[in-house]
């Protein structure tokens, strides 16, 4: 008992019902709810696992390919204050889509829970410079219209088979997924496998926690309960257009400006997030978060001889209680040798100094681990 005690004190102290859901160092305690929910992307050294894999360890201050040269940028630039490309893959839908750079081929990246094209702005100049590639907005957030409910991975994968066909890509694809996006990347590479030529998975979060973890586990659905009625009470203002200005009781749904935006993008983030549309999303979301991660990973999962490279951040869970941490760590390396046992040509690479967040604590590590596969899969293009 003291032990779940413990647990449930430290969860508590991560709680943060924001809504803003940047995935930015900057408002990393702000994101706590975030990594909580999407699974536990889950701080780790090393894999102990019999898969044939390549077993690194990367830090930021590696370069290689065109990334080295490129400075990162530290601000988000005011383009993301407005739509990039609005691509139409059904009646009455369009998705916003943000491509840069050219190349034999194209890498796309999908984003985790809750965030827009924003969370790769650091990433996706440094791929730029080599190759093309594209981000979107899923249904529901940043310019994208919303989608029918539920949004789980089958809608988000049959989406990105629209968006890939609609927008006239050559394929096959690079597929970059972070966190929830892991789980999108892996799902679309069954069903489509001829479009994916190879994937970088940054931090896939931890499936089937109960098992190692069942404190842990139990604490989560607990919580979990409280974030939906919260979500429900500001999808409720959202409907009643309160969020511009919220009356008491309201005011958490509205976070703050982010310091790494200007007015301008700032303005258009809280824009969408004042409106129901995102707030649905986020529920449905967020309870197939919970349906997805309850599950191991399935033992009929398999992508041949596709290359993968998965990305793990050593200080996701920093913060966590020494004892807890290890519980998680083995949750993580249990859902990962899973995950690499699904190709013949896998390998995990350690980030280190860095959060949940790779792709923007150390984005010239995610480059370098992209332009290394890109090397392995470049292939004729259909």
């Amino acid at each position: 008992m003291a032990d779940l005690a413990k647990l449930a004190n430290w969860s508590a102290s991560q709680e943060n019902f924001s809504p803003i859901f940047e995935s930015m160092r900057t408002h990393a305690r702000q994101l706590a709810e975030l990594r909580l929910i999407e699974g536990m992307a889950l701080k780790g050294k090393r894999l102990k696992a019999g898969c044939a894999a390549l077993w690194t360890v990367l830090v930021g201050g590696v370069h290689a390919g065109g990334a080295a040269d490129i400075t990162v940028p530290q601000h988000i630039p005011d383009s993301y204050a407005q739509a990039g490309a609005l691509v139409a893959i059904a009646p009455g839908r369009k998705l916003n889509l943000r491509c840069e750079g050219s190349g034999a081929q194209t890498v796309l990246l999908e984003a985790g829970a809750h965030v827009d094209t924003a969370t790769w702005f650091k990433l996706q100049p440094l791929l730029a410079a080599s190759t093309k590639v594209c981000s979107y907005d899923r249904a529901g957030y940043g310019f994208s219209d919303e989608g029918p409910l539920p949004r789980n991975l089958d809608a988000d994968v049959a989406d990105l088979h629209a968006l890939i066909h609609h927008a006239g890509f050559k394929t096959p694809l690079v597929l970059v997924g972070h966190s929830r996006g892991s789980n999108i990347v892996r799902q679309y590479a069954e069903r489509f496998p001829t479009d994916v030529s190879g994937m970088v998975l940054i931090d896939p979060p931890a499936q089937d926690v109960a098992a190692v973890a069942p404190d842990w586990a139990k604490q989560e659905e607990q919580m979990s309960e409280q974030r939906f009625a919260f979500i429900r009470q500001c999808e409720a203002g959202a409907e009643r257009h309160q969020l511009a200005s919220p009356p008491p009781g309201l005011e958490r749904c509205v976070a703050g400006a982010s310091p790494l935006a200007s007015v301008k993008v700032n303005a258009a983030t809280a824009a969408y997030k004042y409106k129901p549309a995102f707030w649905r999303t986020l529920m449905s979301e967020l309870e197939d978060n919970l349906a997805v991660y309850r599950r191991p990973v399935s033992p009929k999962e398999t992508h041949g001889s596709t290359p993968m490279i998965i990305l793990s951040a050593t200080d996701t869970y920093a913060d966590a209680p020494a004892d807890l941490r290890k519980t998680l760590d083995a949750a993580r390396d249990k859902t990962q040798a899973q995950i690499l046992a699904t190709t013949t040509r896998g390998e995990r690479i350690v980030v280190g100094h860095a959060s949940h967040d790779i792709q923007l604590d150390q984005p010239k590590a995610v480059a370098n681990a992209v332009t290394a596969l890109l090397k392995q899969t470049a292939a004729p293009i259909h």
